[in-house]
């Protein structure tokens, strides 16, 4: 446990921080998480709008900096080929 005063008030922001991107990082893996259950179900109008909706948390996720943009665009890419390979 730190003694300086300083160090103290950055355990204290770290744990604040480290909560409020745990917090992210969830609800983004749940958008994805509900991509792939649509698609193993066969249910394509599910699957599109949870996509969408993983989108925009993967976006979101991404621009704070708790992604690279690069895994985003990798996720967004390969949930969108699975959808569209879907047959209608």
């Amino acid at each position: 446990m730190p003694n300086i005063t300083s160090a103290k008030k950055r355990v204290r922001q770290a744990e604040k921080s480290r909560q409020h991107n745990k917090h992210i990082m969830s609800g983004m893996r749940t958008c994805v998480k509900n991509v792939i259950k649509a698609i193993s179900a066969g249910d394509k109008e599910l699957a599109q709008t949870a996509y969408c909706a993983a989108v925009s948390s993967l976006d979101a996720t991404a621009s704070k900096g708790l992604i690279h943009r690069n895994k985003a665009a990798r996720h967004k890419s390969r949930l969108n080929k699975a959808v569209h390979a879907m047959s209608a």
